[in-house]
């Protein structure tokens, strides 16, 4: 009896003794053994490891890619506009041993301190050889790749590599708002003005070819009416003058009507002439009888009251 309560113990200690010297990685994870701050073993394969107990302790540390959010940086372009930037940026763990001796025991949170101050010197240094135009606008991947690259190069002995950055902001500070807004409504005016007075030259331009076009097209017309009416009053006094060469007496007498026709339309109005006028030559009738009171032409009386001078209203 005695014998085994003495080996019972004995055997728990050996299989509290073996449990501890045993740990296990996870796939995310990678491991160093150290034993007493000397890296004594390297473990990034996901699995089952050994350690000596109570000499040797195992750290562990992120194998994944992390990431974090760099705090804004005020930085000055070649135009000397100041800007605000920050940036994100997503990194991993590439050397254990050097990592450890790079960042000690406070492992990922000093590590981004570093890589943070890593990250602003580049950001100041890239966006500093460019205008500032170029770093507002929408295509920033060469400046992205530009600082990430000076952040791997400065950054890989601290057992680190920086997969990628990104500009996440780019404005300009608070007190230049105001200003960078007016000059930019003011270069906007200066366009829209430059565009409004192309557009109306170019209707200026219409607006004279339209109105030559007209004038052109107007006196064209005119010519060629004047020419017709020119022809077709030619041809008119050749038909009156052949007429009149056929009978020279009823040519006068259908011009006689056609000017009673237009005189006596009935109008108000009133014609006054002598008796003995031409005008009426074909309405007189050599057969009217003369008036009471007047004498006959041939006895010798005057022959004003023979006729009647015609009004036509």
């Amino acid at each position: 009896m005695m014998k085994a309560a003495m080996i019972l113990p004995a055997i728990g200690v050996v299989a509290a003794v073996a449990l501890s010297s045993m740990f296990i990685v996870d796939e995310r994870e990678k491991v160093l053994v150290l034993q007493f701050g000397q890296v004594k073993q390297i473990k990034e394969d996901p699995g089952l490891g050994f350690k000596i107990p109570l000499i040797q302790e195992v750290v562990r540390y992120d194998g994944r890619i992390l990431g974090f959010l760099t705090q804004p940086l005020e930085v000055t372009p070649l135009d000397d506009r100041r800007l605000v930037v920050d940036a994100f940026a997503r990194w991993r763990i590439v050397d254990l041993v050097n990592f450890r001796e790079s960042v000690g025991t406070e492992g990922v949170r000093a590590a981004q301190v570093r890589l943070e101050r890593i990250l602003n010197a580049a950001i100041r240094e890239v966006l500093g050889s460019v205008p500032s135009n170029r770093v507002l606008s929408e295509d920033r991947t060469s400046l992205m790749n530009q600082i990430r690259d000076r952040a791997r190069r400065e950054s890989s002995a601290l057992g680190i590599e920086v997969v990628d950055v990104r500009l996440t902001r780019t404005d300009l500070p608070e007190q230049n708002l105001a200003a960078t807004f007016a000059r930019m409504r003011a270069e906007r005016e200066r366009e829209a003005a430059d565009e409004i007075a192309r557009g109306n030259e170019a209707a200026q331009r219409v607006r004279a070819t339209a109105d030559r076009t007209v004038v052109e097209l107007t006196s064209g017309a005119r010519r060629d009416a004047e020419v017709i009416r020119g022809e077709a009053d030619a041809q008119r006094n050749g038909i009156y003058a052949e007429a009149f060469g056929r009978d020279p007496e009823f040519f006068a007498f259908t011009r006689s009507m056609t000017s009673y026709e237009r005189a006596l339309r009935g109008e108000n109005s009133s014609i006054v002439m002598q008796p003995d006028s031409q005008f009426f030559e074909y309405l007189r009738s050599d057969s009217v009888a003369p008036a009471p009171g007047q004498v006959d032409p041939g006895q010798g009386a005057p022959q004003a009251a023979t006729q009647t001078a015609p009004v036509a209203e």
